[in-house]
């Protein structure tokens, strides 16, 4: 069970940005730290609400309160406060796939509705991150699993200043390469064998994408990341913002 709650250092630097105080009266007033463990707790295992310790109190308050924070934006706060100031000399851009288990299907709308689409691995959600040369995350974007790696980048990038863009081939595109050019950033992406003149590449450089890949592989130990068991792209991205907070402040 220890491994699954926050340590006293976590949240000294989470505390301050949580919704509501002590004093303050109804669900938003109660103990913040005791709402954020039992998310976390759900997060990292993979189980179901209903399926928490007891120590949490009601499965019904907490998935209530986890709701309230989630639109509020209340976790996404969490993650920005904790996260330190970004090193942008560099940014690295991937993206993973999280299969979707069936408990993350049957959103009103259907999975058109939702960052909800079918690749070769089944019903998949694709989590597009940027992160900076350290390997923390910057920023994310939840795709349907089908869709090209490249098409989100662009926003994902816009009001970023780095020196150099870090990613495989799958990002290996001519708008994206304008838009290095233009901001006069390095150009740091494996390249497709169709270049008539290939792009010099640091390849020293190009090494450091595991830093991203080992962002990634820390996500995914978080169960109900690795494979998708929110309805909704809101909740979803409430849990990723948590699991990556924690991350962040390790």
């Amino acid at each position: 069970m220890d491994r699954f709650v926050l340590t006293d250092a976590q949240w000294v630097r989470m505390e301050p940005h949580c919704l509501g105080k002590p004093s303050d009266p109804g669900r938003r007033g109660r103990d913040n730290r005791l709402l954020i463990e039992a998310v976390l707790w759900i997060v990292r295992t993979g189980s179901l609400w209903r399926d928490r310790p007891a120590l949490f109190g009601s499965w019904s308050t907490v998935f209530r309160r986890f709701s309230d924070w989630r639109k509020a934006d209340g976790f996404k706060r969490i993650f920005d406060a904790v996260s330190e100031e970004p090193d942008m000399e560099d940014a690295m851009v991937d993206a993973t796939i999280a299969k979707v288990h069936r408990h993350g299907q049957g959103a009103k709308g259907g999975p058109q509705s939702q960052a909800i689409g079918r690749s070769k691995g089944g019903m998949t959600t694709k989590i597009l991150a940027l992160t900076d040369a350290l390997g923390n995350l910057v920023r994310f974007r939840l795709m349907p699993g089908h869709r090209f790696d490249s098409i989100g980048v662009a926003p994902r990038i816009d009001g970023v200043a780095f020196g150099a863009l870090i990613a495989d081939k799958a990002f290996d595109s001519t708008a994206i390469v304008a838009d290095l050019n233009e901001r006069g950033a390095k150009i740091v992406i494996s390249q497709h064998p169709r270049w008539a003149k290939p792009i010099p590449m640091h390849v020293e450089m190009s090494k450091w994408r595991h830093l991203i890949e080992n962002f990634f592989c820390k996500l995914k130990e978080f169960k109900r990341i690795a494979m998708r068991a929110c309805k909704t792209d809101q909740s979803f991205e409430a849990m990723i913002y948590l699991a990556a907070a924690v991350i962040n402040s390790r």
